[in-house]
């Protein structure tokens, strides 16, 4: 059984609850959405492929307790499920990031699922899957992307709406880099008191928004 891989690496979680925390990262090959704030978009295409004992072994020889798989879009590859199995019985703790239009219903319920919404402003709003709510656990984190004003208004209700605060472990609020100032969006959130964390793309402000494999 393979995956196509663009790059497996060691580096600290910019994002999401485990932010700041030494990490190996497994970053898939192939994505289904062109969101208009893409920045992996050299994931789309390319890659090598790699049997699932090849990444189990250099996931573990990284030395990280904590693990990300990633992508693009790592659910459009069934064998995923199997890579996620297989770095849990390593004793890995293992975070997926999904774009949120995919089911989740076959992920092992011991992976924290970090689970976009997508508003107006990605060009993708329409493929939000919104059956994925109700599969949502403690363990979970949900996350927006926002460019303006109307996306934040949209992610806002999306939240209140579906009651997420008390599905999921966070609400995270991120500004799309280069696109909504950090401070306009923290002056939102706290005019509002949003039950929601604003979210930085920490690796971007240490190594730079062009940077990979950090």
């Amino acid at each position: 059984m393979r995956l196509k891989v663009t790059e497996v690496f060691f580096s600290f979680q910019g994002e999401s609850t485990f932010a700041g925390r030494p990490c190996a990262f497994v970053r898939l090959t192939g994505c289904d959405l062109r969101c208009a704030w893409c920045d992996s978009a050299y994931t789309f295409t390319g890659g090598d492929w790699r049997s699932l004992d090849s990444l189990w072994d250099e996931v573990v020889g990284l030395g990280a307790d904590l693990v990300c798989v990633t992508g693009g879009e790592p659910l459009l590859q069934p064998a995923v499920h199997d890579l996620m199995v297989g770095l849990l019985a390593r004793g890995l703790t293992v975070t997926l990031e999904t774009g949120g239009h995919r089911d989740l219903s076959p992920v092992d319920p011991r992976v924290h699922r970090i689970v976009d919404l997508k508003p107006p402003g990605s060009g993708e709003v329409e493929r939000n899957l919104w059956a994925n709510v109700s599969l949502l656990t403690r363990r979970d984190e949900v996350k927006c992307v926002l460019t303006d004003r109307a996306d934040y208004e949209w992610a806002r209700a999306a939240v209140q709406r579906h009651e997420l605060p008390g599905r999921v472990n966070a609400v995270l609020f991120s500004p799309a880099h280069g696109v909504l100032a950090p401070d306009q969006l923290a002056a939102w959130m706290l005019a509002d008191r949003v039950p929601a964390r604003l979210q930085l793309q920490m690796h971007k402000y240490v190594w730079g928004a062009d940077a990979r494999g950090v």
